[in-house]
């Protein structure tokens, strides 16, 4: 029997793979959908789609309880998709899962770093402890979980070579910045894989109460790796402009600290999530802990995943 999932945050960025991914798996899939949001007409057309796919939506919000609790009844999974303005918002959730006392399994909104054993500053930082304060929470309330750990999104880290404050979305075929040597390892996935992998974990016991990473070989990778690729493929070098550590550090810390934390730009948060992981090296700082968690291509190795490589053949 496969579970009855309920995605929260559908409309966003991965929420909306998440949707699509859970009803190919052969899941019945509810989607958790603000009425008010239907007057903004790309989503009005993405909420559409998803009812063509067979979806269910229900209307609801973080903030009505009775809603969100009568929609978290009709599932036995809930996946939380929120963005990073609504993380401590999903506290809702808990207590609604809490009350409706039915659900196998919650996977709360993480997709990226491992955020009990990062080694990112501010301001990225900041978001890793309210996901952490999120983990604590589900945990205090004995809600089943899986923390599913991915590192970053291959559709906004490779058309940029890293460069992800440029928001290329073709990769450059002139010239590249290179972040302190460029040789942390970073893990980079397609956020199709991410949700295939997070479909087999959701039924399964091995993954109850347990972190899954998704670290498939050919996807850990350097900055280096990326640009190599990409040159060999383009039969040309790019030129490379070093920016060191301390260049990184400055550009952010000045931001950070002159603005403070509550006037951050998107953009700032971004350059921390680059210095954590194409210099701090974060996702891969660390070996997997079998006592709790567990790497996704081993589990599964029937998924054929997309790697950096073949997912850079698109922009030739």
């Amino acid at each position: 029997m496969t579970s009855k999932i309920l995605v929260i945050g559908a409309t966003g960025y991965i929420g909306k793979v998440f949707v699509e991914g859970s009803v190919k798996s052969g899941h019945t899939t509810f989607a958790l959908v603000r009425e008010s949001s239907l007057t903004d007409p790309v989503k009005a057309e993405l909420v559409q789609s998803f009812k063509d796919l067979g979806v269910t939506i229900l209307y609801g919000s973080l903030n009505e309880k009775e809603s969100l609790v009568k929609a978290i009844k009709q599932v036995d999974v809930v996946i939380s998709a929120l963005g990073r303005t609504q993380i401590l918002d999903q506290v809702n959730i808990i207590d609604a899962i809490k009350e409706a006392g039915n659900v196998k399994r919650f996977l709360p909104s993480e997709f990226g770093n491992d955020v009990d054993r990062t080694v990112a500053i501010e301001p990225a930082l900041s978001e890793f402890i309210m996901k952490a304060q999120i983990r604590r929470a589900i945990e205090a309330a004995e809600i089943p979980y899986t923390y599913v750990v991915t590192g970053c999104f291959a559709g906004f880290f490779i058309p940029s070579l890293g460069q992800c404050h440029l928001r290329l979305r073709t990769p450059p075929t002139d010239k590249v910045f290179i972040y302190d040597s460029g040789d942390a390892k970073a893990i980079i996935n397609t956020e199709e894989d991410i949700v295939a992998y997070t479909m087999k974990a959701v039924d399964d016991p091995r993954t109850l109460n347990k972190i899954l990473y998704v670290h498939p070989p050919k996807n850990i990778v350097s900055q280096n790796d990326m640009v190599s690729l990409w040159e060999g493929k383009i039969g040309k070098t790019l030129e490379k402009t070093y920016v060191s550590e301390e260049e990184l550090l400055k550009s952010i810390q000045v931001s950070f600290f002159s603005l403070g934390a509550e006037a951050q730009h998107p953009m700032d948060f971004v350059m921390g999530l680059i210095h954590a992981v194409l210099v701090q090296g974060d996702l891969t700082s660390f070996t997997i802990d079998p006592s709790v968690g567990v790497e996704a291509s081993e589990l599964y190795p029937d998924v054929k995943y997309t790697s950096v490589d073949e997912f850079l053949n698109q922009f030739v």
